[in-house]
């Protein structure tokens, strides 16, 4: 495959991977919504580069050195210094939903149909013969690549075997199909600026590849191409051939001109803007491209210049040199770049004259024939406009390019830029000066065409032969002073020349007949859109009288919007004023504003009034009349605007309101009084970043870098709404910036100088500093005195808080010898049960009792002090610990002959189940021990959302004057004292613990009568059930005979007492130390344990794990009692997951008898 071939088919496949980029960039916002794209847009721009400058600016330095450098210069210095005039241009068109540069000069003089129709004419007029230039470097470049191509293949085929007139084709169905997918000329193209991002990606990219090819591989590097150059007769030419001053002013104002003014930059620049941050960011981005792709321009013409000398096409010197090298890839890449660079610029171009065209001259001329009946849908009909537009372009650009002949690339650009800028005088005076009219505008335009045409369009036709030499020189009639390139006698080169006759002709022409009669109406009304000033009077509106209806507006704007677009449209309008909905409501002059601007989105500022004329007219058919109406409509928009903004610049605030964007959109004069800003800060689109970056550099907001600094203060503002104040540094001025939402996403800032208000607070702060000062010299003596009564009551607490960590420390080694003198004392009661020494027993076991209610209480009340108990809340049932309560507590009340019931309940609660049990206990515990008779009941009921756990006693009653005072320790009344005996801290733990838990403890009691103890609790939702369906009654006394008992504890003495307790109720018991010692005890008896009694803290392990080892050698679950001092919830999850019992020390024996009891096997039934 020869490497024409792959060209060939390289070209075919990198078109369709535009269309692939194309079409994925609209599916893409269909799925997830347009977004910000400052990179995308920056890179967008770079549509500026064509193949002018990628083959064009090679071959003008081949000829004048630097002087492709002011094409360049003239858009960076727009982007730099004259970035507030694009951001003004940027706002106005989003304001007034302009479409074009047509549009923005029609909307600007009037909404004037005749200037929008002249500017459309010379845009057309300027960018056809751009299009032929990129249908020329596009030919020329495939010629190169495939000389099969070339002129004799067109000759052969005239229009099939014409490369540009296929390549014509081919780009004329891109821009078709995605560049004309929406009649709303202001909805994105997103598809199209995806690929046209892509190609400024890949022309850069191929560029600077060319270069550096020549560059370091050709020529070694740069040092030999030098050498070479000063060697070479033909680089000495090109450098001595430098442009003049007045070609470089020349060349460098109508660049500056085109950055906007080329259909195509005003296209992306405005139309395709999204917001001002995508202009922030090409601010600099797009200056920094064009510096780039112009790196290599001056070496690779020096190198051409080397190579070819005059023998080849200065143009095609990038293509040529690794053409002619034999590198066909770095060839092909260079022929793809140079394809994309023209490609880019006929899409974008062909779109925005297509819109201008359809806009200003068809459909105005289509809306005008009164004997044509209106489509019902004419967003159809504008699209098969602007398509038959784009073709129709490329088809005149390509037949531009058969009859230009071979004029360079350059020169052709440099045309069309000449004859664009045209448009600057009509379009920057009217950003400047009210007083230019629409019929200045169309004199100058004009006349500045003709001078255009003549001095410069037409010698090119001299050039290609069409016109004879003799216009040229001497001169049309042979008259010398009107030779077109050298009128009157000026002698200059042909392009300044040029520029400078159009342009003046054009400017004076302008002014004088702006002159020579005042502007209309509509002229002043939209001049002061365009150029703000001070307030007028009132307008004296008539009172709208028209046949209009609201309906009738919505069904005109959906025949050139679409049914769903005027719906939402609408929709959102009436949300925002609030207005009816009902369609046959007549119109008012807000509803007329709104559709006529709805409108101009999709057809043009002048189209639009157009349409809105022809609709009042067919109502009412004075035209004077409908055009007065609309007239009145948009000065009474502007006067509401215009007494707004009147009423913020006298306030004394200063007020600054930005967008979602962050950037200003309304202001009053005080802000940049307050603040001190400069002029430039009061305009449209400043951003809120750079206010606060000046600020920051003059100091305002602190010391630091000011870039930080500013950073960090928006954030503030916007994300937090945090007020700021500071002093500023001019004027020593106390500052309050105050942030406000907005309810499309903005923000309003106020700036208020609160100096006043701050120095008062200073003398303020003064006057009560020295009244603090005296103040604090009186009361030095009694400070002192204070410190030291501080100091004396910090070693009082630190000494009880000691004593308690020591209590709550040794409480488990005073609990191990008192529950081994329990277990002794109960054996010894059950073995002397009818012995004359049975009372000394009763007595030594009632004071064992004594001793251990005391030591619990004391051990709860350190922990509860010291802070050791922290609630564990979860939901739980409350059937299992009632079940456990009435376990634990109905063998003392059977030996007191009192009634204990525990009422039945399903409730669940949100609590620490083994605190609050501890809670219980305590009550339940006082109800029996004060109760001689009767019956203890203890019950819950559901109240709302909370649980209320009741205790109700029959026994001796609490007086009211005392119901405070059993709360405190050691607190006990006289006639509970002679009842029991106690110590006075069990109401004192319930009540720490209720504090803890966050549960409310209630008392209620009737002396003689009885006492009620409530306690309140959150409920929560109804939680499982456990399996176990609560404990069976108490066995009676002699039920766990016969059992045998495996008893491990590290404690002689505790074992030797529990052996003795269990044989006392005949059991069996086996005793050992340690899980050894055990198993070799049960080996040696030959028997298995029906239950083990463990300890948890043994030395080796703890008495879970032991029991979960036998269980396991044993081959057998056995039941099993795990006996502790340790109280904590880890301890009890870990015994119930090891389906193990626990009873915590000091032992009770009459607990164990009856938990004993529910794990004795149940005997086998006889068969």
């Amino acid at each position: 495959m020869n490497n024409g071939l792959i060209a060939v088919l390289a070209a075919i496949v990198y078109i369709g991977a535009l269309f692939a980029i194309a079409s994925y960039g609209d599916r893409r916002v269909q799925r997830t919504g347009a977004s910000a794209r400052p990179n995308l847009f920056a890179l967008a721009l770079s549509v500026y580069c064509t193949s002018w400058t990628f083959f064009g600016s090679v071959g003008l330095a081949s000829h004048s050195g630097l002087g492709f450098l002011p094409i360049y210069i003239g858009p960076i210095l727009m982007f730099t210094f004259g970035f507030p005039i694009l951001r003004r241009i940027v706002a106005l068109s989003k304001e007034e939903r302009i479409t074009s540069v047509a549009d923005f000069l029609g909307a600007r003089y009037g909404k004037s149909q005749a200037v929008a129709v002249v500017a459309t004419l010379i845009s057309v007029i300027g960018v056809i013969p751009y299009v032929a230039l990129q249908l020329k470097a596009i030919s020329s470049s495939i010629s190169t690549m495939v000389p099969e191509l070339g002129e004799d293949a067109a000759e052969a085929l005239p229009l099939l075997g014409d490369t540009a007139f296929i390549i014509a084709v081919v780009l004329a169905i891109f821009a078709i199909l995605f560049g004309t997918r929406h009649a709303d000329a202001t909805e994105h193209q997103h598809g199209m600026m995806l690929a046209v991002a892509w190609e400024a990606v890949v022309k850069l990219i191929a560029f600077l590849i060319a270069g550096i090819f020549v560059v370091f591989f050709l020529f070694g590097g740069p040092s030999e191409l030098y050498a070479l150059a000063v060697e070479s007769r033909e680089v000495q030419t090109m450098v001595s051939n430098g442009l003049v001053g007045g070609e470089w002013v020349a060349m460098t104002a109508i660049a500056f001109t085109a950055a906007i003014l080329l259909p195509r930059q005003f296209h992306i620049t405005v139309v395709e803007n999204n917001s001002l941050a995508e202009l922030e960011r090409a601010r600099w981005l797009f200056p920094a491209y064009l510096v780039a792709i112009n790196i290599f321009v001056v070496p690779i013409a020096i190198a051409g210049l080397i190579a070819f000398g005059s023998s080849v096409d200065a143009d095609l010197f990038v293509l040529e040199l690794p053409h002619r090298a034999d590198f066909p890839i770095v060839a092909l890449v260079v022929f793809l770049g140079g394809l994309s660079a023209a490609t880019a610029m006929v899409i974008v171009g062909c779109v925005a004259l297509a819109i201008m065209i359809s806009n200003e001259i068809v459909l105005p001329a289509y809306l005008k024939r009164k004997q044509t009946r209106q489509r019902d849908d004419m967003s159809r009909f504008i699209l098969a406009v602007r398509r038959i537009a784009i073709t129709v372009i490329l088809l005149c650009s390509y037949a531009y390019y058969r009859a230009a002949g071979t004029a360079a690339l350059a020169s052709i650009g440099l045309l069309a830029f000449a004859a664009v800028a045209q448009l600057a005088p009509a379009f920057f005076g009217g950003l400047l000066s009210r007083r230019i009219t629409s019929r200045g505008a169309i004199a100058g335009m004009t006349s500045g065409l003709v001078i255009w045409t003549y001095t410069l369009l037409l010698p090119t036709f001299v050039q290609a032969g069409l016109i004879g030499e003799g216009f040229l020189n001497p001169g049309p009639f042979g008259i010398a002073w009107l030779r077109p390139q050298a009128m009157f006698g000026l002698h200059l080169d042909p392009l300044s020349h040029g520029v400078f006759w159009s342009i003046s002709v054009n400017c004076a022409l302008m002014i004088l007949v702006s002159l020579a009669r005042a502007p209309e109406a509509i002229e002043r009304l939209q001049a002061k859109i365009f150029v703000p000033s001070e307030m007028g009077p009132t307008p004296a509106l008539k009172p709208l009288r028209t046949h209009v209806t609201y309906g009738d507006l919505k069904e005109t704007v959906a025949r050139y919007l679409g049914q769903e677009r005027t719906s939402r449209s609408f929709a959102n309008m009436e949300q925002a004023t609030g207005r009816s909905t009902d369609l046959s409501e007549p119109v008012d002059h807000q509803a007329v504003r709104f559709a006529e601007q709805l409108l101009g989105s999709a057809i043009g500022a002048a189209s639009s009034r157009l349409v809105m004329s022809l609709l009042l007219k067919r109502s009412d058919p004075s035209t004077r009349e409908a055009h007065q109406l609309l007239d009145d409509a948009t000065e009474a928009l502007h006067y509401n605007r215009d007494l707004l903004q009147s009423v913020l610049d006298h306030m004394r605030q200063g007020i600054a309101v930005f967008d979602r964007d962050l950037a200003l959109i309304a202001w009053n004069r005080p802000f940049r009084q307050i603040m001190h800003l400069p002029i430039e800060f009061g305009q449209v689109g400043v951003s809120l970043r750079d206010v606060l970056r000046h600020t920051a550099r003059i100091g305002f907001l602190g010391e630091g870098d000011p870039d930080r600094l500013a950073d960090q203060r928006m954030h503030a503002l916007v994300s937090r709404l945090q007020p700021f104040v500071s002093r500023h540094p001019a004027t020593d001025s106390v500052i309050r910036i105050e942030t406000r939402r907005m309810s499309d996403g903005g923000i309003a800032l106020t700036f208020s100088d609160v100096t006043e208000e701050v120095e008062s607070k200073r003398a303020l702060e003064m006057a009560k500093s020295n009244l603090e000062r005296r103040v604090e010299e009186r009361t030095a003596e009694l400070t002192r005195i204070n410190e030291a009564l501080k100091k004396a009551s910090a070693a009082a607490q630190e000494a009880n808080i000691s004593k308690t960590r020591f209590i709550a420390a040794a409480g488990h080694d005073i609990l191990q010898p008192l529950n081994a003198a329990r277990l002794y004392a109960t054996a010894l009661s059950d073995r002397t049960k009818d012995l004359p020494a049975a009372p000394l027993v009763r007595d030594l076991e009632a004071s064992l009792d004594s001793v251990e209610e005391i030591f619990r209480a004391v051990l709860d009340l350190s922990r509860l002090d010291t802070g050791a108990i922290t609630p564990e809340l979860r939901p739980f049932n409350l059937r299992k610990l009632f079940d456990q309560i009435r376990v634990e507590f109905e063998p003392m009340a059977r030996e007191k002959g009192l009634e204990f019931r525990i009422l039945p309940t399903s409730l669940s609660v949100t609590s620490d189940p083994s605190l609050l049990g501890r809670l219980l206990r305590n009550l339940v515990s006082n109800a029996i021990k004060y109760c001689a008779s009767g019956r203890v009941v203890v019950g819950c009921r559901r109240k709302n959302a909370m649980v209320s756990i009741e205790i109700l006693d029959t026994g001796i009653g609490i007086p009211f004057s005392d119901q405070e005072v059993i709360y405190h320790e050691f607190r006990r009344l006289d006639a509970g004292a002679k009842v029991a005996h106690g110590l006075g801290l069990g109401l004192s733990i319930v009540q720490r613990l209720g504090r803890v838990l966050g549960a409310e403890v209630r008392l209620q009691s009737v002396v003689g009568k009885g006492t009620h103890f409530s306690v309140t609790v959150p409920l929560a939702i109804a939680v499982p059930k456990e399996t176990n369906e609560g404990a069976p009654p108490a066995p009676p006394p002699g039920s766990v005979s016969g059992l045998t008992v495996l008893c491990i504890d590290n404690d002689d003495k505790i074992l030797s007492g529990m052996a003795a307790l269990l044989a006392g109720w005949g059991s069996t018991p086996l005793t050992a130390s340690n899980m050894r010692e055990g198993m070799a005890l049960l080996q040696q008896e030959r028997t298995l344990p029906d239950l083990i009694l463990i300890d948890y803290h043994l030395d080796e392990s703890d008495g879970l794990s032991v029991v979960t080892d036998m269980r396991w050698k044993l081959s057998r679950t056995i039941p099993a009692i795990l006996i502790t001092a340790d109280r904590s919830e880890e301890v009890r999850q870990a015994a119930m997951k090891a389906g193990v019992r626990i009873l915590n020390k000091p032992l009770k024996p009459a607990a164990l008898r009856a938990l004993m009891a529910q794990c004795k096997p149940a005997p086998v039934a006889a068969e």
